[in-house]
């Protein structure tokens, strides 16, 4: 079982592998929204929004419904906005680490360097 769970993870994560499929998911958070609605926020041409809709049903992170012409977008499973939300609490977590890294290194500039001109 767990080289079948750890190919599904590499699964999701190959389809979040881009910064505009991470946009979609996360305009669909408050739920489904038409293609022509996600291209719209997002600024992109059709046929770009429509390969990587392509590659987020491929991966099985959006569903789609089809109503009269209109396609309609939605998350498969709201636990992959935890996944997002976490991601983003991590990535402030490690932004903070490097803020508070830089400004002791900035404290520590050796005095020698202070009088000189650059």
């Amino acid at each position: 079982m767990g080289d079948e769970l750890r190919q599904f993870k590499s699964e999701i994560f190959q389809g979040l592998a881009n910064p505009t499929r991470i946009a979609i998911v996360e305009l669909l958070r408050d739920g489904e929204l038409s293609a022509g609605q996600l291209i719209e926020k997002l600024g992109i041409e059709q046929a770009n929004a429509s390969q990587h809709l392509a590659v987020l049903r491929a991966k099985q992170i959006v569903v789609k419904r089809k109503v009269g012409n209109q396609v309609y977008y939605s998350i498969r499973d709201h636990a992959l906005i935890e996944i997002l939300d976490i991601l983003r609490r991590y990535f402030y977590s490690q932004l903070s680490t490097t803020v508070s890294l830089l400004r002791e290194a900035a404290r520590e500039e050796p005095k020698s360097r202070t009088g000189t001109q650059r």
